[in-house]
């Protein structure tokens, strides 16, 4: 049966769920609210067996290879510069680094004439049918499919069409953050490849070859429009006014930076993934904003979710299930990093700060940080899924 699968948002788990489904023979769309692929963005990483399999078998290792940033050393310094302590490449960079931005494209490119792709339109309205979910669209349009996916992130639109309001499923963990482009200073050196992070208490500064980032400590969930990039702005400048170090160079290029990130540190628990025709896939199911091997886990999800509508022939009412027992205990497993990245990046006290700094100088605490992190992406046994024959698919 040759599905017919519509996946909202074309980020990192909908165009590697949109290749996976033409694989098995499947007719993907992808809907993305953007005009555009979005280009630049800050690295994300990949790591271990599983992963680095999945990108072989299809075939974009030698494109995110030749894409790849090579990793980059936080260094933490002091007001002055000095070095406090510091974290090598392959400790956020993974096995395989590569912008957000190049990554998109890449699994975009490699769908070829698979998949159909629709920007600058978004779901407004999910309908069950007889036969599939009628979707309507901003635009006014209205199709039908076999199936519907929300690969749209923590905001998940479908998710909140389909399950209900995200203050049910997305919990604040007490920090934000926020990126932006930064550019170089007049004759300054690029690619330099580490990272200077700055400390004050429940907050952090940090610039480098991928811009400017900040977190700060924030208890309670602050009242602010998603969508709105100037009141996001604001809050970042009243947050971080008054420090020294780089801080007011990076605030100084806050109004013209061209990809402004800003969200909660949070964490995104769905206990059912999937609901009749409408399932979830990446950050719209169990995202967590850093730490959480969310684009990781994205890729597996992506690679299970096809696979088990291969297996079951297409049948969603088998297949949906199946999913999300197989990857249920990967993906919170891989989730838990979340939890803890707020207070590592910016401790709410001085004490905090040394005791974080003198603990990471120590050898065995990397190995052992190093250790977990590559267990909680490679605890998962992927069954080979069937693939059709050319005439059969």
């Amino acid at each position: 049966m040759s599905l017919r699968v519509l996946i909202s948002g074309a980020g990192l788990a909908g165009p590697a769920l949109a290749w996976w489904l033409g694989h098995h023979g499947f007719r993907p769309t992808v809907v993305e609210l953007a005009a555009a692929l979005r280009t630049g963005g800050s690295a994300v990483d990949y790591r271990g067996p599983v992963h680095l399999g999945l990108l072989d078998r299809m075939g974009v290792t030698g494109a995110l290879r030749a894409a790849a940033t090579s990793g980059t050393t936080m260094r933490f310094v002091d007001e002055r510069g000095r070095r406090l302590m510091e974290m090598p490449p392959d400790f956020a960079g993974g096995d395989l680094e590569v912008r957000r931005g190049d990554l998109s494209r890449i699994l975009t490119e490699a769908s070829g004439d698979r998949t159909e792709w629709i920007f600058g339109d978004t779901v407004t309205a999910l309908t069950e049918t007889a036969r599939g979910v009628r979707a309507t669209f901003r635009s006014g349009a209205e199709r039908e499919f076999d199936l519907v996916v929300g690969a749209d992130g923590v905001h998940s639109t479908v998710r909140r069409l389909t399950f209900g309001p995200e203050a049910a499923f997305v919990r604040h963990l007490g920090y934000y953050v926020a990126g932006w482009d930064l550019p170089a200073r007049p004759g300054e050196a690029s690619p330099s490849r580490v990272t200077l992070h700055y400390n004050v208490p429940g907050r952090l500064a940090a610039t480098g070859d991928d811009g400017a980032f900040v977190a700060f400590s924030a208890p309670q969930p602050l009242a602010y429009d998603h969508r709105d990039v100037a009141a996001q702005q604001r809050l970042v400048r009243e947050r971080f006014a008054g420090l020294g170090w780089e801080v007011p160079r990076m605030l100084a290029a806050l109004g013209t930076a061209g990809d402004f990130y800003f969200d909660s540190i949070c964490r995104v628990d769905v206990p059912t993934w999937h609901r009749s025709r409408i399932a979830l896939v990446g950050d719209a199911a169990w995202g967590a904003t850093i730490g959480g091997m969310g684009n990781g886990t994205a890729l597996v999800g992506a690679y299970v979710l096809a696979g088990e509508l291969a297996a079951a022939g297409g049948d969603h009412a088998v297949a949906l299930p199946r999913y999300q027992r197989r990857m249920a205990a990967f993906a919170r497993r891989a989730q838990r990093g979340g939890d803890t990245t707020g207070r590592f990046l910016a401790p709410r006290t001085a004490r905090g700060i040394r005791l974080r700094n003198g603990l990471y100088n120590q050898p065995w605490v990397m190995r052992l940080t190093m250790a977990i992190a590559d267990d909680r992406g490679a605890r998962i046994d992927l069954p080979d899924y069937p693939t059709p024959t050319p005439a059969a698919a």
